[in-house]
Formats: C-alpha cells, sequence, structure tokens
C-alpha cells in the first residue's frame, strides 16, 4: 500500500448550508486537494486554532496532547483508508506497535493540525477522492459520493430553484446511483 501525506490547507463552508464546512487538505506539491466534510462544531475548533485564540493551550485535544507528547515517546500517524457511506474513514496507528485506533476523519485532521502527527491518505482514495487543487480557487470542489444523502437533496432543491439544470442532472444521476429517488 503506499501512502500520500497530507497537510491542511484551509477550512470552508459551504454555500447555503450552515450545517456542514469542509476541511481542505492537499498533498505535498500542492497538486490535488481532498475536502473532508465537518459538522458546525468542527468548524469552530478549527476557527479558535486559526484566529490563535490566547486560551487555545487550554483546550481539551491541546492538553491531552500535551500530557501524551510529554509522558510517553510514542509516536503516531494518521491514514485515511476508504469512504464509506459517504463518511471518510481514517486510522491513528502508534507507528511503533502498528495499533490502530478508528477516529473520526475530521477529528483526525484536528488532531493532525493540533499535535503536528503525520496525515496519509491511500493512494488509490487519493486518485479516486482528490480534484486539482488551485491555490487561487474561490470554490472547493469536492465528489458527490463524500455528500450525505440530505445535503444532496438540499443542493437538488437549490440547483432546480436556481435553474442550474446541468449540476441538478449530476446530483440526480448521484441520488439514483444510491437509490435516494
Amino acid at each position: 500500500m503506499t501512502k500520500i501525506p497530507l497537510k491542511f490547507r484551509s477550512v470552508s463552508q459551504i454555500v447555503g448550508s450552515e450545517k456542514l464546512g469542509l476541511l481542505v487538505l492537499v498533498d505535498e506539491q500542492e497538486q490535488s486537494q481532498l475536502a473532508i466534510p465537518c459538522d458546525p462544531a468542527m468548524l469552530q475548533q478549527f476557527e479558535l486554532r486559526m484566529m490563535n485564540v490566547p486560551i487555545k493551550h487550554l483546550l481539551l485535544p491541546e492538553v491531552l496532547w500535551q500530557v501524551i507528547s510529554s509522558q510517553t515517546d510514542m509516536q503516531f500517524e494518521i491514514l485515511i483508508t476508504d469512504i464509506i457511506e459517504e463518511q471518510y474513514r481514517a486510522i491513528l496507528y502508534n507507528t511503533e506497535t502498528l495499533e490502530p485506533v478508528a477516529i473520526r476523519a475530521s477529528d483526525a485532521v484536528l488532531l493532525s493540525f493540533i499535535g503536528n502527527v503525520p496525515l496519509y491518505i491511500e493512494e488509490k482514495l487519493m486518485k479516486r477522492q482528490s480534484v486539482p487543487y488551485r491555490r487561487s480557487s474561490m470554490g472547493v470542489a469536492m465528489p458527490l459520493n463524500a455528500i450525505s444523502s440530505k445535503m444532496l437533496e438540499e443542493a437538488l432543491d437549490k440547483a432546480v430553484k436556481d435553474e442550474n439544470y446541468e449540476l441538478a442532472s449530476h446530483l440526480r444521476d448521484e441520488m439514483r446511483r444510491r437509490k435516494l429517488l
């Protein structure tokens, strides 16, 4: 299995949805990007850290990471392994014992961001799920299979309302693939 290193690039909110955000990750060469959906609570967690609030060192993830890194010599890495039912699957590994612990993908990105834990994705998954990265782009593209069924329905309604029939057609095709229509 080949692993592709990822790094956190930015956080974005999906236009028209206060219920979902995106964590944008890029490969080392900044050629490809992957968007990990996240909830509003995770968006807030990243905003606190990106705004560099004075109390961030007192927040639970930072405190727990400080305890782990100061009281053990364990080393970790995170691997995004799959996408199942519109959710990325991630595993936190102890690099010595290779003991795996499942972790929510958005939490894995936060842990990587806080503790500088190496973050990887399986090469085949990256090729299947990534889109070209454009530094100056105002929007974030993401594969439809990473969007929840409810969000697909909302996006279809909005596309029809906005008379964006090409997008509506793509969304309808994905919903049929999932047997939602």
